[in-house]
């Protein structure tokens, strides 16, 4: 860690790509946080860190492929994969037999050294990695959970071994944080409770990968659609994402976005682009559709129209033909599998400015920008006046907060000097939580990147599973 702050902080180092923990990106933003770059901007940081990483299988799912996809997804590299599997969440009618059948799968796994083609599991990275993993099961033990572990050989060559885990838990919330290695944690759950369920994973802060194991039509699509992970896996197993079919990256602790091997990746270094420069960039992707304006930036045009504020008015044209927000493109990939990719708007994005004559020229850009994608914009309590004069349909996409209270943002926008692009930069640094990039701009500069205020969804889906015809069932069971 020490030697990568020494790069970090050396003023030669114009950018940082990072994958590790969240802690480490952490300390990683920190350093940045001190410092921008030869022209004055803020250096880039794109984190991908990890997850707690979960797959939901109801009743009407294959178990046969449930089990061979959550070996493979918890279990493979010894669950060394930020994308590995780490809370299986299964449905209670069908929990005891998937169990069982879990546990008949472990007891033919081999654990030994991974140069031999019969070994399935290897040793995990480091005797500290070992110890950690180690105290946890030791911890679950302690606290009345049910334990299953995978029979280790009477010796085995040297190495940190951990043999392949079983841990049944009451829910989501007993887990603090990612365990990285062999261990699955099991939640049982009722087919009543599945809102409750996806509301979990969601307040783990976690949204790298999730996948979900179904027959039922309405049910992929309300795990789908009520998750912010950045990767979904549909009747398939959570790891091996391939570059150019599934680009790969999460948000909220589990990364910074854009995504690894996404169309929106090396726009996050550039100094500059131009504004179209993401939906150009995800239209090369096969996304056709053309973006439309969203009734609050419409309302926006039209209050600046008639405010005779024609600039305002020109950014709200400009940037609503220029958002790659609700685009979608189905990517290629083998026989048997669809690769989706979606853009969408980030939920809230905090918009800051300097004490300069444009402040409110630049807040009304940073509005117009923010209400192109279709997120809601975080103020300071100090703009109260300006957001009393907007239109009610605009009015409603502004939250007015007291920014001392640190609540939650997605992005951060700033028009300001470079004292003031330090000043935020530390600020947003010390906040808890996910990690927040800051988009520092020049006053009156109205070339605000679009691409910082969007994430990415990959949807990969087994179309072979349960012959093919997995999609033709929507009764709910």
């Amino acid at each position: 860690r020490e030697v990568g702050l020494q790069l970090v902080r050396d003023a030669r180092v114009q950018g940082v790509l990072f994958t590790g923990s969240t802690e480490t990106a952490r300390v990683l933003q920190a350093a940045l946080a001190e410092r921008l770059n030869a022209h004055g901007q803020v250096v880039p940081l794109i984190a991908e860190t990890g997850g707690q990483n979960c797959m939901v299988v109801d009743s009407s799912a294959l178990l046969e492929q449930v089990v061979q996809d959550a070996m493979a997804s918890a279990f493979e590299a010894a669950g060394q994969r930020c994308s590995a599997l780490r809370v299986l969440c299964v449905q209670g009618d069908v929990a005891d037999r998937l169990v069982e059948m879990l546990q008949g799968a472990m007891a033919e796994i081999t654990l030994g050294a991974p140069a031999h083609l019969a070994v399935d599991v290897g040793p995990v990275i480091d005797e500290r990695a070992r110890a950690g993993i180690e105290a946890h099961v030791s911890a679950m033990a302690q606290r009345g959970c049910q334990i299953h572990r995978a029979k280790a050989p009477d010796t085995l060559p040297a190495g940190t071994y951990v043999q392949p885990t079983l841990i049944e838990i009451d829910s989501i919330a007993q887990l603090t944080r990612e365990v990285f290695g062999p261990v699955l944690h099991i939640v049982r759950y009722a087919r009543s409770e599945l809102p409750q369920l996806l509301q979990s994973i969601h307040d783990t802060g976690y949204a790298l990968t999730l996948g979900v194991h179904s027959r039922i039509e309405e049910t992929i699509a309300q795990v789908v659609d009520h998750t912010h992970a950045g990767n979904v896996y549909v009747n398939r197993n959570m790891v091996g994402a391939v570059v150019g079919v599934q680009p790969f990256g999460g948000e909220g602790l589990s990364g910074t976005g854009p995504k690894a091997g996404g169309p929106l990746y090396l726009l996050r270094l550039l100094a500059h682009c131009p504004p179209d420069a993401a939906l150009r960039s995800v239209q090369t992707s096969g996304a056709a559709a053309l973006p439309q304006p969203t009734p609050a930036l419409q309302a926006l045009h039209d209050w600046a129209v008639a405010q005779g504020r024609l600039p305002l008015a020109h950014a709200c044209a400009q940037f609503a033909a220029a958002s790659p927000a609700g685009l979608q493109a189905t990517l290629s990939g083998p026989t048997g599998e669809r690769n989706v990719y979606r853009v969408q708007a980030r939920a809230r994005v905090l918009c800051l400015t300097g004490n300069q004559p444009s402040t409110v020229a630049d807040r009304l850009t940073q509005l117009a920008v923010v209400l192109a994608v279709g997120s809601h914009a975080v103020w300071p309590l100090s703009a109260q006046a300006l957001h009393a004069q907007l239109p009610a349909a605009v009015q409603s996409q502004v939250m007015l907060q007291d920014l001392a209270q640190g609540e939650a943002v997605d992005a951060a926008l700033l028009h300001g000097d470079e004292a003031t692009a330090l000043h935020w930069q530390k600020q947003l640094a010390q906040r808890p939580g996910a990690i927040v990039t800051l988009t520092a701009m020049r006053p009156g500069d109205t070339a605000v990147p679009l691409a910082r205020l969007v994430s990415e969804r990959s949807i990969s889906t087994n179309t072979a599973a349960a012959g093919g015809n997995a999609s033709l069932m929507t009764l709910s069971l």
